[in-house]
C-alpha cells in the first residue's frame, strides 16, 4: 500500500492528538517526505499514517498553493466530521463487540456517493470522540456499557480535577498575595472558607510528604497555576490564611501522632473515676490484697512543672539499717487490658513531652488526676520496699500491692536544698551515692552530659537552661528508680513471668572507669555504646551495670512499664499475666508509635532551639570538637548540647580541641543551622 502511494497523494497523521494533512512529497522504502498544513517539511513513517488519500495534490503551484490548498481540505474535512454522530453510532452497534473498518464505518455515517474526505472525516469524529469506540490502526471497536460508563465516570473526575486544580491555584496564589497573616485575622482578603477543603487537604499532604504524597501531581499542578513550585510557599499560604500557625507541630501531623482523644476514650475514663471515688464501695481501700501504707512519710521529687507524678519514695531509720519504699501508681488498677483506654494508649506507646505542648499516653483526667501521686490523696500503688544494711547494703527486698497517700510534693531545687539539712533526703542520697558506685564497678558507664532545657514562656518568648542531670536530687531519684527495677526485673524471673525487659551488650569500646567529668570523653564515650535491646528474657544491662532490668516505674506515660506492671500484678494476684507470645504480639504492635513519639518528642525540641538560635545570629558560643571528617568537623555546641557541621575550609583543628563559633544563620522551619570560626 506505501509503495502505490505517489508523489502528490494527500495522507493524514496524528501528532500532538490532533489529525494533521499533508501532502507527500517524497517516497523512499517506508519512509516519507511530507508538507503538511502547516507549511513544515517532515519525515515520517509510513506506519504512522492514519489516512491515505485516492487522489493526489496538483503539485504544479507554489509551495504557498499547495498549503493553502491542504488547509482547505482540512477545513472541509473537519466540517464533515461535525455532522458525525459518534455516540447514535455507538448505539445501532454496540451489541456487536466486532471491529468495524474505516470503509464500512463511513458507509453507516454518510450517504453515497462516499469520497476520501468523507473517510477521513469519520476518522477525525471518532478520534476527536474516543469515549464510545476503540479508535484502532484498522478501525474503531465499539466499547461495551460498562466502559463507556466507565470512560464517562473518568471524564468527569478528569474535569473535575482540572476545575480543582484551576481553583486551587487561584486560592494560592491569592493567599501568597494577601499582606495580612493570621495575627490579623479579621481583615484578611483570603479566608479558609473560599477553598473546597479537599484542595487544603492536598497541599498540606503535598507539603508533608512531598513526592510521597497521594497527590502529588494534582499538588504540583495547583502549584504550577499559583506561579510557583516551592512547598515552602504552601506552608506560607497556610499560616496567612490561619489554618496552620507559624510554630505549626507538623511532624506530629506528618507522624499521625493523634492529640486528642476519641469519645470511647473519655467515656470510659469518666466510668473510671465515678467507680473510684464511690464511697460506699471505696475499691482502693477494701481490696483485701494490698498493704495500707497511707502512714508512710511518702514524698515525691519531680520538676516544677510536673502534673503527672507516677513515682514516689519513703525513708525509715531501722534498728539494723534503713527501709526505703519505691511506690508506684498502680496505673492496672484503673486501665485493664484491651479497654478502650489501653488500646488507645497501645497505639500511643509513650506521652510526648515538648516545649510547647504536652500529649499523654492517658487522658489528664486520669494521668494527672487519679493515676497522679497527688499530696494528700490516697491512690493504689505498687511497692518495692528494699532493705538495707548501715553500710546500704541490701539484705532483702518484697514487692507488694498497696494504698498511699504521697505526704509532701518536693521539686528538685527543694530537696537540693533539703539535702544535709533533712536525715531522710541526706540518707537517701548517701544511699543513692552508694548504689551507684557498686554498679559501675560491676561494669555500668556514667554517662555524665548536661541536659538543655527549653521552654515557651506565656509571653511567646523562648526560655532556655542547661541542667546538671547529676544534682543531688536528680542523681538521688534516678538511682531510686533503677533500684526498683533492677529488683523488679529480678522478682518477675524468679517467678518465671515473660516482661518487657530491657538489655545492652557491652559498649564497643571504654574510654573511662567510673564518674568522668572531661565533657568530650563523655561524649565519645556514649558513640562507643551499643542500642539498649528489648526482649521477653532477662539479660545483662552493661550500660547499667545490673544482671536484668525492666522499666516499670512510669506506667502513666510508658506502655512498656504498663506491661511490666501488670504482668507484677499478676504475680500479687490480680489479673493472669500475659503469655510469651502475647507478649510478643504487643510488642510489635508498640514498637512503631514508641519510635513515632520518640523522633517528635527530639524534632519538636529541635525545632524551638533552633527557633532561639534564629534570634541569635552573629552570637559566639564555646563548641568542643569532636570529630574531623573529609570536609567538615563535628562540633559540640556546649552551651546548647548540641552536634552540628563545622566547614573545614582554612581550619587545622583535632578533636578534643575548644574553639569558639559564631552563629551565622539558622532556620527553625527548613532545620537549617550555619557556624563559623
Amino acid at each position: 500500500m506505501y509503495a502505490a502511494m505517489n508523489i502528490g497523494c494527500i495522507v493524514e497523521y496524528i501528532d500532538q492528538q490532533k489529525i494533521i494533512c499533508a501532502v507527500v512529497l517524497q517516497v523512499k522504502q517506508q519512509r516519507l517526505r511530507l508538507l503538511t498544513e502547516n507549511n513544515r517539511e517532515i519525515n515520517l513513517s509510513a506506519s504512522r499514517l492514519a489516512h491515505i488519500g485516492k487522489v493526489t495534490l496538483d503539485m504544479a503551484g507554489t509551495r504557498d498553493f499547495i498549503v493553502k490548498a491542504l488547509k482547505r481540505l482540512a477545513i472541509t474535512r473537519e466540517n464533515l466530521a461535525a455532522a458525525v454522530n459518534v455516540k447514535e453510532m455507538w448505539e445501532l452497534l454496540h451489541g456487536e463487540q466486532e471491529e468495524i473498518d474505516a470503509p464500512t464505518m463511513t458507509s453507516f455515517c454518510f450517504d453515497p456517493p462516499l469520497t476520501c474526505d468523507n473517510e477521513s472525516a469519520v476518522i477525525r469524529a471518532f478520534f476527536n470522540d474516543r469515549l464510545y469506540f476503540k479508535f484502532g490502526k484498522d478501525g474503531f471497536t465499539p466499547y461495551t456499557e460498562q466502559q463507556v460508563e466507565n470512560l464517562l465516570r473518568q471524564l468527569r473526575e478528569a474535569r473535575e480535577l482540572e476545575l480543582l486544580i484551576e481553583r486551587g491555584g487561584t486560592w494560592l496564589k491569592e493567599a501568597l498575595s494577601n499582606k495580612n497573616d493570621q495575627s490579623d485575622l479579621n481583615s484578611q482578603t483570603v479566608k479558609i472558607n473560599d477553598i473546597d477543603p479537599g484542595i487544603i487537604d492536598i497541599l498540606k499532604d503535598y507539603y508533608l510528604f512531598d513526592k510521597e504524597s497521594k497527590n502529588a501531581q494534582t499538588a504540583r499542578a495547583i502549584l504550577s497555576k499559583a506561579g510557583t513550585d516551592s512547598t515552602d510557599q504552601i506552608f506560607t499560604a497556610l499560616v496567612k490564611t490561619g489554618i496552620w500557625n507559624k510554630d505549626e507541630n507538623t511532624d506530629i501531623i506528618r507522624l499521625d501522632i493523634p492529640t486528642d482523644f476519641p469519645d470511647s476514650v473519655m467515656e470510659q475514663a469518666k466510668k473510671i473515676i465515678i467507680s473510684t471515688i464511690d464511697p460506699e464501695t471505696r475499691p482502693v481501700e477494701s481490696d483485701p490484697l494490698r498493704c495500707d501504707l497511707t502512714h508512710l512519710p511518702i514524698i515525691t521529687i519531680d520538676g516544677q512543672s510536673t502534673h503527672d507524678y507516677d513515682d514516689a519514695i519513703s525513708f525509715e531509720k531501722k534498728d539494723d539499717g534503713y527501709i526505703i519504699g519505691i511506690h508506684i501508681i498502680d496505673v492496672g488498677f484503673f486501665v485493664k487490658d484491651n479497654d478502650p483506654i489501653d488500646q488507645d494508649a497501645r497505639a500511643r506507646g509513650c506521652s510526648i513531652y515538648m516545649p510547647d505542648d504536652k500529649i499523654p499516653m492517658l487522658p489528664t483526667s486520669l494521668s494527672e488526676n487519679m493515676c497522679s501521686l497527688k499530696e494528700g490523696e490516697i491512690r493504689p500503688g505498687i511497692t518495692t520496699f528494699v532493705h538495707l544494711n548501715r553500710f546500704f547494703e541490701i539484705i532483702d527486698y518484697r514487692i507488694v500491692a498497696s494504698v498511699i497517700k504521697v505526704h509532701k510534693q518536693m521539686t528538685y531545687t527543694e530537696a537540693n536544698m533539703l539535702n544535709g539539712e533533712d536525715e531522710s533526703i541526706t540518707t537517701l542520697y548517701k544511699a543513692a551515692t552508694v548504689m551507684r558506685e557498686k554498679r559501675l564497678k560491676a561494669g555500668g558507664v556514667q554517662i555524665t552530659l548536661p541536659e538543655v532545657n527549653i521552654w515557651i514562656e506565656d509571653s511567646g518568648e523562648i526560655g532556655i537552661s542547661k541542667v546538671d542531670r547529676e544534682n543531688p536530687s536528680r542523681m538521688l531519684v534516678s538511682e531510686m528508680m533503677i533500684l526498683a527495677n533492677t529488683l523488679m526485673a529480678e522478682f518477675l524471673s524468679t517467678h518465671n513471668i515473660p516482661a518487657v525487659y530491657r538489655s545492652q551488650p557491652d559498649p564497643k569500646k571504654r574510654l573511662f572507669q567510673g564518674i568522668e567529668t572531661s565533657l568530650f570523653l563523655n561524649c565519645m564515650q556514649r558513640k562507643q555504646l551499643n542500642r539498649a535491646v528489648l526482649g521477653i528474657k532477662p539479660e545483662n544491662h552493661s550500660g547499667l551495670g545490673v544482671k536484668a532490668y525492666v522499666t516499670a516505674t512510669s506506667p502513666i506515660r510508658r506502655y512498656y512499664d504498663l506491661l511490666t506492671q501488670r504482668q507484677i500484678r499478676s504475680i500479687l494476684g490480680y489479673e493472669p499475666a500475659y503469655t510469651t507470645d502475647e507478649l510478643k504480639t504487643i510488642l510489635q504492635t508498640v514498637e512503631i508509635p514508641v519510635a513515632n513519639t520518640s523522633k517528635a518528642q527530639y524534632l519538636r525540641r529541635r525545632y524551638w532551639l533552633f527557633k532561639y538560635l534564629e534570634s541569635m545570629k552573629g552570637s559566639t558560643c564555646e563548641a568542643i570538637v569532636l570529630d574531623q571528617r573529609r570536609d567538615f568537623y563535628m562540633v559540640m555546641l556546649k552551651e546548647y548540647m548540641l552536634e552540628w557541621k563545622l566547614s573545614s575550609s582554612g581550619l587545622n583543628l583535632k578533636p578534643g580541641d575548644i574553639i569558639n563559633v559564631t552563629i551565622q544563620h539558622a532556620d527553625a522551619r527548613r532545620d537549617q543551622l550555619s557556624i563559623f570560626v
